[in-house]
């Protein structure tokens, strides 16, 4: 029963991050009963797909909340959503479609995160590391939300006060990932000797030491097959292979795409057509930031970036696949108008 009902709130009050005016009352609901005794109580997994070991009903409300308040704080800081891995530019345009019961539903559950905050944050020191990861997958949005800021700094000396005594990777990067997130100085691990936890501690969409933080993600994205191995279960609210989160940070971060032009230009000439959205497309929008412009010359990187597109085509369908993304760089989207630039 216990399977049953965490799959109701999947399915029917949360569907794939919609929110609904269900969504709230039931998020409250959820955030009173997170200290019950009963969510102590382990279930097994709740959709056929995921055969995962059995785990405690607390973990799944936890990352049932993160979830719910990760779609409420869609929209709200532009330059965090860019890191997001599966952002694409024409997602702002559809922000502004919603109808009056979807902008009901969505201030509703940014209503209520204080209240859920505050259920929440009492979790981030269990005893239980499980339980700890959730309750963080949670915090992360909730905190990051405006109105909600000056609770992060309170929050952060929390956790910087078990790292010390934690020695798993997952959960120091984890905590990396939160500071960084919250517009903590990260500065310190970006010299940690695990390297997963310097890639988390250099995420953040502003950083206190840019240049480092930049040059440790482009560490990783030259090894992308390790930095995907580091986390074979993905972090709370980063799905998907963790390179794309790594390299939608590194395009934010940088000052300009020279800055980060030869490892994206590598990425290009390697990819496959699997990984469009995630790689090449957002590759491409940051090296025309501004839009092409007949005007303007290319710059080299520019011209690099888009011979790297022609001499791959017929083996990644590289301009193809991607013409979303050379419509929104205001670009050609064929392979004869892109040699046509060159």
């Amino acid at each position: 029963m216990r399977a049953e009902a965490v799959g109701a709130l999947d399915m029917a009050v949360l569907h794939q991050g919609s929110l609904y005016t269900a969504t709230a009352p039931a998020a409250l609901f959820v955030a009173a009963i997170l200290d019950h005794p009963v969510g102590l109580a382990e279930h097994e997994a709740h959709f056929p797909w995921d055969d995962g070991p059995a785990r405690s009903l607390r973990i799944d409300l936890l990352a049932w909340l993160g979830q719910m308040a990760e779609s409420a704080a869609y929209g709200e800081n532009p330059l965090r959503d860019r890191t997001h891995w599966m952002w694409e530019p024409w997602h702002e345009e559809a922000l502004r479609e919603h109808d009056p019961d979807e902008l009901a539903a969505l201030h509703a559950c940014r209503d209520i995160r204080p209240a859920i905050a505050d259920a929440v944050e009492p979790f981030l020191t269990s005893p239980d590391p499980h339980i700890r990861e959730a309750a963080l997958g949670a915090a992360i949005p909730l905190l990051s939300a405006p109105g909600l800021t000056d609770r992060a700094p309170r929050a952060a000396a929390l956790l910087r006060a078990q790292l010390g005594a934690v020695e798993a990777r997952r959960e120091r990067a984890s905590v990396a990932r939160a500071l960084t997130m919250w517009g903590m100085d990260t500065s310190d691990l970006l010299a940690d000797p695990e390297p997963a936890v310097r890639v988390c501690a250099a995420l953040g969409p502003i950083h206190a030491d840019r240049p480092r933080a930049v040059a440790v993600l482009l560490d990783a994205l030259r090894d992308p097959r390790t930095t995907d191995g580091w986390f074979p279960e993905p972090l709370p609210g980063l799905d998907g292979w963790f390179r794309f989160t790594v390299l939608r940070s590194a395009l934010a971060l940088a000052e300009s795409f020279e800055e980060v032009a030869p490892v994206a230009i590598a990425i290009v000439t390697t990819g496959g057509t699997s990984i469009v959205d995630f790689e090449c497309g957002p590759i491409l929008y940051r090296a025309f930031s501004a839009g092409y412009a007949p005007t303007r010359p290319l710059t080299s990187a520019q011209r690099d970036l888009l011979q790297a597109f022609v001499d791959t085509e017929e083996s990644t369908s590289g301009i193809a696949r991607n013409w979303l993304w050379f419509r929104a760089a205001g670009l050609p989207e064929d392979r004869e108008g892109i040699t046509a630039l060159l």
